[in-house]
């Protein structure tokens, strides 16, 4: 199907909503025109009553000649536009006009905390675990704005808690000493957290290494155990393989490659 919006489906949208906003008014006047045949009807008005119908009559034709103007004047190839670049690159511009920060990475939208997946075959998108259907660019920009307003929900003692039981595990395994400032891979807890089947897919490492960053940014560091943690610069944090990537809240590239534990 041609799509024949080369503006993008804000517009496309808007066009249609005006055309839906007169079927609307040919529906209040087929409503108007049929409240007076009643009233004729009711009363026995039998000058008016011919009149009334031709009115409605005519007024029912409108409204049947404004829907088919609706129903043709939507053509646009929703599942094709948003499996292309062009439905995120007009979330991306729309963001800029609502002023909302959202920022792209591996094939997916970042707008602090949240991932955005696009799903084309299901017309939705996925915002963390939660899919969204309107997908009208100014709808979704703003209501991620809104979902931004409310407090994060991230557990950074809980998710620091998960990151040492798989980092223990790791330099047990070893024969090494937890404690010690050892540095493990987070790619290495990353596998280690998603070992189950489906776990990746469940929880992906671009989720992962959103929440890396969500912890190192509140500041918690200290297991009830009493180890704190840390994440140490590495020069593996200036190559991109054995790194883990995430664009900060100010849209920033930052990488960190591994953890490591210490007693107080």
């Amino acid at each position: 199907m041609e799509n024949i919006y080369p503006n993008g489906l804000e517009k496309a949208l808007a066009k249609t909503e005006a055309d839906v906003d007169a079927t609307l008014k040919a529906a209040a006047s087929v409503v108007s025109s049929l409240k007076k045949l009643h009233i004729a009807v009711q009363t026995g008005s039998l000058r008016e009553l011919r009149k009334t119908i031709e009115s409605a009559e005519q007024a029912i034709a409108a409204l049947k000649q404004q829907f088919t103007n609706t129903k043709e004047g939507w053509n646009f190839d929703g599942e094709k536009y948003i499996a292309g670049r062009a439905f995120s690159e007009e979330l991306l511009e729309m963001s800029k006009s609502l002023g909302v920060k959202i920022f792209e990475q591996d094939e997916r939208l970042y707008c602090y905390p949240f991932l955005i997946r696009i799903l084309p075959s299901e017309l939705a998108v996925q915002i963390d675990k939660t899919k969204e259907k309107r997908l009208r660019p100014s709808t979704l920009v703003s209501h991620l704005k809104a979902l931004q307003n409310k407090p994060v929900r991230f557990k950074p003692e809980a998710f620091l808690e998960s990151l040492f039981s798989a980092y223990e595990t790791l330099i047990k395994s070893d024969g090494k000493e937890v404690g010690k400032g050892v540095v493990i891979a987070l790619l290495k807890i990353y596998k280690l957290l998603t070992l189950l089947p489906g776990q990746a897919r469940e929880y992906s490492r671009q989720e992962f290494a959103r929440d890396i960053y969500l912890l190192d940014r509140s500041g918690v560091t200290k297991t009830k155990k009493g180890f704190v943690g840390s994440f140490p610069a590495s020069t593996g944090t200036r190559s991109i393989t054995g790194t883990i990537r995430v664009i900060t809240q100010e849209g920033q590239d930052k990488r960190y490659y591994g953890i490591s534990f210490s007693e107080v």
